[in-house]
């Protein structure tokens, strides 16, 4: 099992930022940096279609676990919001009641937009690895999944063997 992380030293901590309510209604996904500062990025209406149906297939087949939307998971880096997020029922257990998860979701989901760097995607993949995440996918616009282990790239999800490879919205 992947080791707790603390909180920032320094800036907002997540409760503080989920707390203001100047941040309510903002069309934007808000994270945090390793200095607790807040950062945000828009999306457009098919990044949360795409959101949904991962979600509902994800739900389907292993509802033996919780399926999270913008999941907020504590990382050496700040607070970092994987699109979906799957927990099992163990590790929900553990994280349920905390406003950002001290160990991350088995499988965290990152739906890309125009304005995601490759950069930022392979620090966040690192950071859920490093979190206690098993797998990261990535679901490009055009709607393909990719699944990703800390040792790489996989041709098919190992926690979810019959997922779908592309997803239509």
């Amino acid at each position: 099992m992947a080791e707790t992380i603390d909180r920032p030293t320094t800036g907002l901590t997540w409760e503080e930022v989920c707390a203001d309510t100047r941040l309510d209604d903002l069309p934007y996904k808000i994270e945090t940096n390793e200095w607790g500062q807040i950062v945000m990025s828009p999306t457009r209406l098919k990044h949360g279609a795409f959101q949904f149906e991962i979600g509902r297939l994800l739900s389907e087949q292993r509802p033996d676990g919780r399926v999270v939307t913008e999941s907020a998971v504590r990382t050496t880096k700040g607070v970092k919001v994987p699109d979906v997020a799957w927990f099992s029922a163990e590790r929900w257990a553990q994280v349920r009641d905390a406003f950002d998860a001290p160990i991350a979701p088995e499988v965290c989901v990152e739906v890309l937009s125009p304005y995601n760097a490759t950069g930022e995607i392979e620090m966040k993949k690192t950071l859920y690895f490093e979190a206690g995440a098993q797998e990261v996918w990535t679901c490009d616009e055009d709607g393909r999944l990719r699944f990703f282990t800390s040792d790489g790239p996989l041709e098919q999800s190992a926690l979810v063997p019959n997922f779908p490879t592309t997803i239509d919205v």
